[in-house]
């Protein structure tokens, strides 16, 4: 895979650098920036550092705006992204979609351009046209350096993006429980809640990361929050079948007998979904097989009419 990553690379670097070779002398200025942006993607510091002198903007921007300094960070080119700071660049210049030479920094890893970035002025809470600021990108690749550095720096972690996302609930989403234990150290809200009312808990369980789980309960997540469907994260862990989940949750005291909106109990999905490794945790925490959906059915009923043989054996024993 990184021999064919390298390849790739190598080809990219030969392919451009043979553009910039073919400018001519007499090259106009949108050739002199075009070139530039190229020679900086590759990290050709010598070449950005002629073309400028030879009249390129250091901020020009492609047909989306993005800048030369852009895409050294995007390259990671430390050296290149220095010179172009040197000569003038725009720290906080955007692209028609609203992102930075932070973001790019944030989404790609580089700590070290980060830091430069911000030392230069970068501004820690512009966003995407997503939403997303720095610390969010970060957080949701699980980049703890950089997300420690925004933080340092004043990022929010507070703040959501357009689908009322937080940094926390990024990292929860993808499964990273040491970003989303930081980010609870400096002050983000574990209980917040996105647009569709999910918690980061209920984020986590759903998207099958015990970690994130584990780490959510030990910081004093509401074990029952519910969202706008009225499902809670038992009820999300037990529908994809995840056993750890399930069992973590219930040992920590989450109420196997809520329902959602349809009155769907967690029993209730775990027969319906034919995730019957989940029936006996749940009835041995109490779950009620007597209660019943919007429909009037029980969990045997509903195991009946899916013809669950497995799940009608655990609804008859006593």
């Amino acid at each position: 895979m990184n021999t064919r990553r390298n390849t790739r690379r190598s080809f990219l670097l030969a392919f451009v650098s043979l553009l910039i070779m073919a400018v001519p002398a007499f090259a106009s200025d949108a050739d002199l920036d075009r070139e530039m942006r190229l020679a900086a993607m590759i990290g050709d510091t010598e070449t950005v550092a002629g073309l400028l002198d030879q009249g390129a903007d250091v901020n020009s921007g492609s047909t989306f705006g993005k800048t030369a300094l852009m895409d050294a960070v995007e390259g990671g080119n430390l050296d290149t992204v220095a010179l172009l700071l040197s000569r003038g660049a725009d720290v906080n210049a955007r692209t028609v979609a609203g992102c930075s030479a932070l973001t790019f920094a944030a989404e790609n890893g580089h700590y070290g351009i980060s830091a430069l970035l911000i030392e230069r002025g970068a501004h820690v809470h512009d966003r995407t046209r997503a939403g997303w600021d720095a610390l969010m990108i970060s957080a949701r690749y699980g980049l703890r350096e950089i997300v420690e550095q925004l933080l340092f720096r004043g990022a929010d972690p507070k703040a959501a993006d357009k689908d009322g996302r937080t940094a926390l609930m990024q990292a929860a989403a993808k499964g990273y429980p040491e970003v989303v234990a930081l980010l609870a150290k400096h002050g983000a809200a574990i209980d917040a809640r996105d647009n569709e009312g999910a918690t980061a808990l209920i984020i986590a369980a759903d998207n099958g990361h015990p970690e994130v789980v584990k780490t959510l309960i030990g910081l004093g997540a509401d074990l029952n929050a519910r969202d706008e469907l009225g499902a809670t994260a038992l009820m999300w862990s037990v529908s994809h079948g995840f056993g750890e989940i399930t069992n973590m949750l219930l040992a920590h005291g989450a109420d196997p007998n809520l329902q959602d909106n349809d009155g769907t109990s967690a029993l209730m999905e775990a027969v319906s979904s034919h995730h019957n490794a989940m029936i006996r945790p749940l009835l041995e925490h109490q779950a009620n097989p007597a209660l019943t959906d919007a429909q009037g059915h029980t969990a045997a009923d509903l195991a009946r009419a899916s013809d669950n043989a497995e799940a009608i054996d655990f609804m008859r024993q006593p």
